[in-house]
């Protein structure tokens, strides 16, 4: 058998976007046509992984390869946590190749874990370092249902501390930079060599012995041809992908191990289609003979190390300078901006660690009263950020602090424990990675501190932020609109951060636009409704409530009342305050209901003065997501009138505009651009609707074509593929359909016919399945003389036609 071995390594990583008091990515109008950047990036990259193409001739689609099930990979925690929620398919696809993989290789599954937030460990603390390894160990096993054999380190950021870490708690594996790697030698052999420069074999696995007397092992990856992936254009072509990996390995007869790591995105995020061209790499591999593709896991099993190797301290796979990309100036930056420092990580980092000192201090204070092991206690609360399920957390709460706790003790030990939980997730990687602070990865990690001191400040009944606001001030950026951090942090942080009492706000003012009902979850948080009371007079409408609300992070509960004035677009006057009493309510309900009913407005504001003070709010205490929704809501109602007059225009001036085309002149702005405008909405609004024509959709797309109208294919192509998708799901669930499928095959022609080309890729997926599934019975009918099958038959393969699949 051969000696010569391949594993492709992918580092499968976003940061965390989300809200840290809602824990929801909120919108994101730069990943448009998406809802945010992890969903595109999904669509781009993580989904088509799992589904990936591999073309015959003719560029036809002759297979589909779960690239997960043959490769190495891991998937930091927090992003398989918001896959989980928000993209199931692609969460489960990734789950079920870790479990094919082991079939594959021996029993060694493909996936790895990764420290919890992708921090820099070396630069953590000894007990931070520890909650980071256990949470990405307890992650791991309770998504792939098994020990992980190998971690991966954010950054590949490795000190001695680290490694004992790893192998204090089982991790048999790391994978590392040719440049981390500082002096070998065989095992048993006196004489070390230097590898100091990338100098190191990377083509074999390595021990690390450790001055505990425990040991790891280690891989360098293959440099040269991972740079090759990442930035050198080697996903261009996956034949020339593999001739690359093949050609890394000597003409000899010895053992060798070819490995390479890169960031997972470049398969389809960074390179489009690159994960593409890694399946043809994979797939011509396994087919070849001569190498045996593998994972490390299973290599290091049937081949122990033979050397061991030392380590460079506090280093790095992205920084020359080690770890200083994380806490200094060092000159490492993503370019671009020639004349911009990157003086603010220093002062960064200070600000974070004078934050989680003072919260190590108060920690220990509070938990001395329940606990004497708090720091075992957070590394155990992982279980909680799992499942959050009520169940689960009294379990946990019982489990480590006794079951007589009253309320106030839960409220206040998840408080402390969610502190925690935020003061290392401030430290996420990213937000030292970039150029600017006030970039959004700097800013995520600062959101993260800011919910961190307000737990703290709930808790302590003590001021921590005017020191965070001192340290934030000296914090410089590099653009002039902003001077330093602070301006940012009160531009961006402050109007997002979160109580009990704004949460009541915004469902007050929801409330308007959405009848809710008597129990509701709302994020991570519950609401009950106690009592309402709703008047309408035309566009104004008049809310007078009382509901309580509880925290499912932290059990808090809060009951407020609250009034509030719709009158009408985003004009919206609400007063939210803690619940009194049922008789203030009632006299607020009294004197409100009958001023309204009277039209006095001016009286009902007067009233939200005097009842609720300076707690008053409007449609900007909204949440992102529900401002946009509202908004949108509002300009449709406000345009359907413009609409109308613009579509007006558009009819009564089609044949001028025909005349400006044929004669070659161009149309005049003040024309064109209401003319452009009316078109895309009613194509818009025609593929919203539930039984969309597409014959008139088609004819309405000519129209436009004809008088060179600029159509806003973006939505148009992401509405169609939307709309195709879901016709040939109607087809998976009763593929016989033969009415059903000539429907599709015509749809496709009419299509076809226009600019517009939807992606098809999930159409792809569907109909490959039913050819798998579905195709041979067919054929078997056919043969057995049924002229429906054999009508089918001729269908479907016109079906795959149109979609690029290979046809038998």
């Amino acid at each position: 058998m051969s000696k010569k071995y391949i594993c492709v390594h992918g580092h499968f990583y976003q940061p965390p976007r989300e809200n840290p008091w809602l824990n929801k990515v909120e919108l994101q109008e730069s990943a448009y046509p998406y809802h945010d950047w992890n969903h595109r990036i999904n669509a781009e990259c993580y989904v088509r992984n799992s589904a990936s193409r591999i073309l015959g001739e003719g560029g036809k689609i002759q297979a589909i390869m779960n690239n997960y099930a043959w490769m190495s990979f891991n998937i930091g925690p927090t992003l398989l946590a918001w896959m989980e929620n928000e993209t199931p398919e692609t969460y489960e696809a990734i789950l079920e190749a870790d479990k094919q993989s082991m079939e594959v290789f021996s029993g060694h599954g493909a996936a790895l874990a990764q420290a919890y937030n992708h921090l820099i460990m070396p630069l953590a603390n000894e007990r931070d370092q520890e909650t980071q390894v256990i949470w990405g160990i307890e992650d791991f096993k309770s998504r792939y249902n098994r020990e992980p054999e190998g971690m991966w380190l954010g950054e590949t950021a490795v000190n001695t501390s680290v490694l004992e870490m790893l192998a204090k708690h089982g991790i048999k594996f790391t994978i590392l930079s040719p440049y981390q790697a500082k002096r070998v030698r065989k095992l048993g052999a006196k004489e070390w060599q230097d590898a100091t420069d990338a100098k190191v074999n990377t083509r074999r696995a390595y021990t690390c012995k450790l001055p505990s007397g425990n040991e790891i092992s280690l891989f360098f990856y293959d440099g040269p041809a991972s740079q090759a992936v990442a930035f050198e254009g080697l996903l261009n072509n996956g034949e020339a992908f593999a001739d690359r990996l093949r050609g890394q390995l000597n003409d000899n007869d010895e053992l060798e191990l070819v490995n390479i790591a890169t960031d997972g995105e470049s398969y389809g995020h960074h390179h489009k289609l690159g994960e593409m061209a890694l399946s043809y790499c994979l797939d011509s591999l396994e087919k070849d003979d001569n190498i045996n593709l593998t994972i490390y896991g299973e290599f290091l099993e049937k081949f122990p190390p033979e050397y061991e190797a030392e380590i460079i301290e506090n280093t790095s796979w992205s920084c020359y300078h080690g770890v200083e990309r994380w806490r200094s100036d060092c000159g490492c930056n993503t370019g671009g901006n020639g004349d911009w420092n990157q003086q603010w990580r220093e002062p960064l980092r200070n600000a974070f660690d004078q934050v989680r000192e003072k919260l190590i201090v108060l920690y220990e204070e509070q938990m001395q009263q329940y606990t004497s092991d708090p720091w075992e206690v957070r590394n155990k609360y992982i279980q909680v950020i799992l499942d959050r399920k009520h169940d689960n957390v009294k379990q946990f709460l019982s489990d480590n602090f006794g079951e007589d706790l009253a309320e106030d003790d839960e409220v206040k030990l998840l408080k402390l424990l969610e502190m925690q939980y935020h003061t290392m997730l401030m430290y996420t990687s990213c937000g030292w990675f970039f150029d600017e602070v006030t970039g959004i990865e700097s800013m995520q990690d600062i959101f993260y501190a800011t919910r961190a001191i307000q737990l703290a400040e709930d808790l302590s009944g003590e001021e921590y932020e005017p020191d965070f606001i001192e340290s934030l001030k000296q914090i410089p950026s590099n653009l002039p609109e902003y001077e330093n951090v602070h301006k940012a942090y009160e531009l961006f942080v402050k109007p997002t951060e979160l109580d009990m009492i704004r949460v009541g706000a915004h469902y007050a003012i929801s409330s308007i636009f959405e009848e809710f009902p008597e129990e509701v979850t709302l994020y991570n948080f519950s609401a009950t409704t106690k009592a309402s009371h709703t008047y309408e007079a035309g566009k104004q409408k008049l809310i007078i409530a009382r509901t309580e609300f509880r925290s499912d992070i932290t059990w808090e509960k809060v009951d407020i009342s609250y009034a509030v004035l719709y009158m009408g677009d985003h004009h919206i006057f609400g007063g939210v305050r803690k619940y009194i009493s049922s008789e203030a309510l009632e006299e607020l309900h009294s004197k409100m209901s009958s001023f309204f009913e009277k039209g006095n407005m001016y009286e009902i504001f007067n009233l939200m003065d005097t009842h609720f003070g300076n707690h008053n709010y409007s449609f900007w205490h909204l949440f992102r997501d529900e401002q946009h929704l509202i908004m949108k809501q509002v300009m449709e109602n406000n345009l359907r009138g413009a609409e109308g007059a613009m579509q007006q225009l558009y009819d009564n001036t089609y044949p001028l505009l025909k005349t400006y085309q044929e004669i070659n002149m161009n149309v005049p702005s003040r024309l064109k651009l209401p003319v452009e405008m009316a078109v895309n909405n009613r194509l818009v609004k025609e593929l919203k609707r539930a039984d969309c024509n597409f014959k008139k959709l088609v004819k309405q797309i000519k129209s436009a074509v004809a008088i060179e109208a600029n159509l806003d294919l973006v939505t148009l192509n992401y509405l169609v593929d939307r709309k195709l998708t879901e016709k040939i799901m109607k087809l998976e669930k009763d593929s016989e359909n033969l009415a059903l499928l000539k429907e599709i095959n015509a749809l496709v022609k009419l299509i076809e016919e226009t600019p517009v080309t939807p992606e098809k890729w999930e159409a792809q997926n569907i109909i490959f399945g039913i050819k798998e599934n579905e195709y041979e019975t067919m054929q078997e009918k056919k043969e057995n003389g049924d002229a429906a099958a054999a009508e089918w038959i001729d269908a479907f393969h016109e079906l795959e036609e149109s979609v690029n699949l290979v046809v038998e």
